[in-house]
C-alpha cells in the first residue's frame, strides 16, 4: 500500500507583480513562508511520515518542500523533478516509476497539475475534478501507482492544517 499526500506550494508572490520575469523564479510571500511553517507543524500533528519528498524545481514549491523537509527533519529525503513543474503532465510523472520503493511519499507542485493528477489517480483520467488551495493537503491510498487505483482518504485547507498546528 502506498500513501501519498499530495501538497501544493504555499502563498507565492501574484504572477501580476512578476510579470516579464521567469514564472520558475517566483518565490513565496514573506506571509506565505510563515503560514507554510505552520502547515508542516500541523501535517505533523497529524502523525504524517514519509519516505520520499518529491517536489517540482520552481522556486516556490522547492520552497515549500524545504520547510517541510525541515520540520520533520527530513531534507535529504527531497528530490527535485521536472516532471512535477508547474505546465508538466501527470501521465508522464506516473510512467517515471518514481514510486518503485517508497511507501509514503509527499508531492509538492502545482495547479492546475496537482488537481489533474489527483482525478488521473482517482478515476483513471486528468481532469480538473477538484482544486487544491494554496497550502491545500490531499491523502490518496493506493495499491500501486497506477491510474484509477486510488482512494481519496482526505482533503484539507492551508487553514486547516494552520488550526492543527
Amino acid at each position: 500500500m502506498i500513501e501519498l499526500y499530495i501538497l501544493r506550494h504555499a502563498v507565492a508572490k501574484p504572477r501580476e507583480t512578476w510579470r516579464g520575469k521567469d514564472d520558475s523564479q517566483r518565490p513565496l510571500t514573506r506571509k506565505g513562508e510563515k503560514e507554510m511553517w505552520r502547515v508542516a507543524k500541523g501535517m505533523k500533528k497529524l502523525g504524517l511520515s514519509f519516505d520520499l519528498l518529491l517536489s517540482s524545481p520552481y522556486v516556490r514549491a522547492r520552497r515549500t518542500a524545504e520547510i517541510v523537509g525541515d520540520v520533520f527533519k527530513a531534507g535529504r529525503k527531497l528530490k527535485l523533478t521536472a516532471s512535477l513543474a508547474a505546465e508538466a503532465d501527470p501521465r508522464r510523472f506516473l510512467k517515471q516509476g518514481r514510486f518503485r520503493s517508497a511507501k509514503k511519499i509527499i508531492v509538492v507542485g502545482h495547479e492546475p497539475f496537482l488537481s489533474e493528477l489527483i482525478a488521473l489517480l482517482l478515476m483513471g483520467k486528468a481532469s480538473r475534478l477538484i482544486k487544491l488551495s494554496k497550502g491545500g493537503l490531499c491523502k490518496l491510498t493506493m495499491g500501486s501507482a497506477h491510474s484509477g487505483d486510488a482512494l481519496l482518504e482526505w482533503l484539507l485547507t492551508r487553514e486547516q492544517l494552520i488550526a492543527m498546528s
